[in-house]
């Protein structure tokens, strides 16, 4: 048996990838757990040029994200699911990049879990209806950063990873890498 195998799975670490979803913007961070604590390996922005047709803006968060997984190798994947507001054709656009993320997981070999917003403020603040700055503050203090990440979809990105890693315990968590 090798030494990994027998590292009793709460002490594996787990590395998330958090993805805030968006066809201009796409928040993405990495996070790793270990037991309870918690550390930041990546959190960054893949953004797109508003004048660029969509085929294209779908294909560099695709390349995008490909090359994050590449480089962190996370184990667990979750996404911020689709709010749904007044404007459908900003939902059908960032409807795309989500399923674009999905592609890029799923080639990856990792599955998704998703959060609502209201789950993902809930875990981290404590409050479900938190503002975007109590959520870049939590961040903040619980990855033990010296500033809040930038932009707020960065920052959102990693509310997500540590929704998730927060979410199940590492025992449950599953490993497809």
């Amino acid at each position: 048996m090798d030494s990994v195998a027998r590292v009793h799975p709460s002490l594996r670490p787990r590395i998330a990838l958090g993805i805030d979803p968006g066809t201009a913007i796409v928040g993405y961070a990495v996070v790793m757990a270990r037991g309870s604590e918690l550390r930041m390996l990546a959190c960054d922005v893949i953004t797109t040029p508003a004048k660029m047709p969509l085929a294209q803006r779908l294909q560099i968060i695709y390349e995008g994200l490909s090359n994050v997984i590449e480089a962190y190798k996370p184990n667990e994947a979750a996404m911020e699911e689709l709010f749904f507001s007044k404007n459908v054709r900003t939902a059908m656009s960032v409807g795309h990049a989500r399923g674009v993320a999905m592609l890029a997981l799923a080639n990856s070999g990792l599955s998704v879990t998703e959060y609502t917003p209201k789950q993902v403020k809930q875990a981290v603040t404590g409050y479900g209806g938190a503002k975007k700055e109590q959520v870049g503050e939590m961040v903040r203090i619980l990855l033990k950063l010296s500033s809040i990440p930038k932009p707020d979809d960065a920052a959102d990105a990693a509310a997500v990873a540590i929704c998730h890693l927060n979410a199940f315990p590492s025992s449950l968590a599953g490993y497809t890498r």
